[in-house]
């Protein structure tokens, strides 16, 4: 059974082959094979999941030739929770993509390039193999973003692909320091030859770190995050919030903990100390600037750095809590600022209201969405019963149990933060006096036929104008389920914490 773990790589690659080359002889064919595609694809994350609650793990040796000198995909109960996460939001961001767009073959032949790339650094045990999902899943987000027509958002995707390219350059070196310490890629190899107290040690961790920092677009490398989010179609900007920086959290949390251990952060308390810096940081920086900003989009992205930052608080605390904490912060983030992105559409689609001024009352317009956007957005600020909530709970046990008492300061004082800026949103939706304006009508990448409005034309819309009709009941239900998600999931975060937890304690075993 450990073959499904090479299945869920390969399964979207052959997706997005199919979906690209059929769209030469039926231009719409695209989105039902994406579909078809990521519900195996989910249905296989579930089975993983249901094996490893059964089994413990699972590994399985690429060609059968064993590790160290093959490439080893494992399942734990820290990896398949992202597994599944990176799945299920695909799945659903797919809905929403139906009529929302874009969707033509090529498009969706990225969409199921990133998936393939995101699952592969999940699965992954090898460091160099890390380095080529992590590529493939970036080279696919530039191209995503870049596929809303005009200036802004080809700017926004030549700024995110020499930021991440200096990300991954800087990953690579780091694998190549420890690599030159250990002679090995395997990351279970590694850690047993890694020299602790050596410079080459420090040297690949700092690699490591910096790189997956700007993929995770922590303060101040977060630089290329609001662009990217500001102008990518609302599909593209759903799907690289959810999945893009999560994954990138779970590649430095799986890396810092099986490859460099315990043992490491231990003789190095300095590189301990930069990874607490690095989270509060981002947690102070991401909240001031997101209570700045006029666009919702921009406040999402902002939001996004602060949260990221909270995850990185967690993995720097290195305490049992802590862990699970940042494990459920970023499984819990990716639900909800996917759907505030995918609920942030619906409204644009609707009412034209991209600024939050422009957000006041049209939660009249649009209730089912605004509604998501209030249970959301209190899900960000981390109100009980929340996934959230328990999130923060997490890390403020974490935080004392370590006795940092300035980061649970850090951790405390960001749903203040957080509240600062959400809580104006959620006031002008519930509050203000709603103008009428026309709904937006942005142009994805076109494929021939009908338009989403209803019109025949050359291009599909990421908007779906001022007709209530033209907003699908996908668009509407992933918004929804989103809110659900985000309560669902506060209410059963104990069950997420059972299942990591025994893995988290294994990687914190001197």
């Amino acid at each position: 059974m450990s073959e499904l773990l090479v299945g869920l790589v390969v399964l979207p690659i052959v997706g997005a082959v199919l979906a690209s080359v059929s769209s030469w002889v039926h231009p719409r064919s695209g989105w039902p094979l994406a579909a078809a595609t990521l519900a195996v694809q989910t249905v296989l994350a579930l089975w993983v999941t249901a094996l490893v609650l059964g089994r413990g793990r699972l590994d399985h040796a690429v060609g059968r030739v064993p590790p160290p000198f093959g490439i080893e995909f494992v399942a734990d109960g820290v990896s398949t929770p992202f597994v599944v996460l990176v799945a299920g939001v695909s799945l659903a961001l797919a809905a929403y993509t139906r009529v929302a767009g874009p969707r033509s073959g090529p498009f969706y032949g990225l969409y199921l390039l990133l998936v393939a790339g995101l699952t592969g650094v999940c699965v992954t045990a090898d460091v160099f193999t890390l380095y080529v999902f992590l590529e493939i899943s970036g080279l696919a987000a530039y191209a995503l973003v870049a596929r809303a027509e005009g200036g802004p958002a080809a700017l926004a995707a030549l700024q995110y692909l020499l930021l991440g390219t200096v990300g991954a350059t800087f990953y690579l070196l780091g694998v190549g320091y420890a690599y030159v310490a250990t002679g090995t890629l395997n990351m279970a190899d590694m850690a047993t030859q890694l020299p602790h107290g050596s410079p080459l040690a420090v040297a690949a961790f700092a690699g490591i770190g910096v790189g997956l920092a700007v993929k995770m677009a922590l303060f101040p490398l977060h630089v290329w995050q609001p662009d990217a989010y500001e102008h990518a179609p609302w599909a593209v900007s759903a799907l690289l919030s959810a999945l893009v920086s999560t994954v990138a959290g779970y590649a430095l949390l799986r890396l810092t903990y099986t490859v460099f251990t315990v043992g490491f952060l231990a003789a190095n308390p300095l590189v301990d100390d930069a990874i607490l810096l690095a989270g509060c940081a981002s947690v102070v920086a991401g909240g001031a600037l997101a209570y700045r900003a006029s666009s919702v989009r921009r406040v999402f992205a902002y939001s996004s750095v602060a949260q990221f930052g909270l995850a990185t608080v967690g993995i720097g605390l290195g305490t049992v809590p802590a862990l699970v904490g940042a494990i459920v912060q970023l499984l819990g983030h990716a639900v909800m600022k996917g759907g505030l992105f995918v609920a942030a559409g619906v409204v644009a689609a609707r009412t034209g209201a991209t600024s939050v001024d422009e957000y006041a009352g049209v939660g009249a317009r649009t209730p089912w969405a605004a509604g998501s956007l209030v249970v959301l957005g209190l899900g960000m600020v981390g109100l009980p019963p929340t996934v959230g909530f328990v999130a923060k709970w997490y890390l403020a046990v974490g935080a004392v149990e370590a006795g940092s008492w300035p980061a649970l300061t850090v951790v405390v004082g960001s749903t203040l933060l957080s509240l600062s800026y959400f809580g104006r949103l959620l006031q002008q939706l519930s509050l203000g006096d709603g103008e009428e304006r026309p709904g937006t009508l942005p142009v994805g990448d076109g494929v021939g036929g009908a338009d989403a409005t209803g019109g025949h034309g050359s291009v599909s819309t990421d908007g779906a104008g001022d007709d209530p009709a033209a907003i699908s009941l996908g668009m509407r239900a992933v918004a929804v389920g989103a809110a659900v998600a985000t309560v669902v999931l506060g209410v059963g975060a104990v069950a997420v914490a059972s299942f990591a937890e025994p893995t988290v304690v294994s990687l914190l075993e001197p």
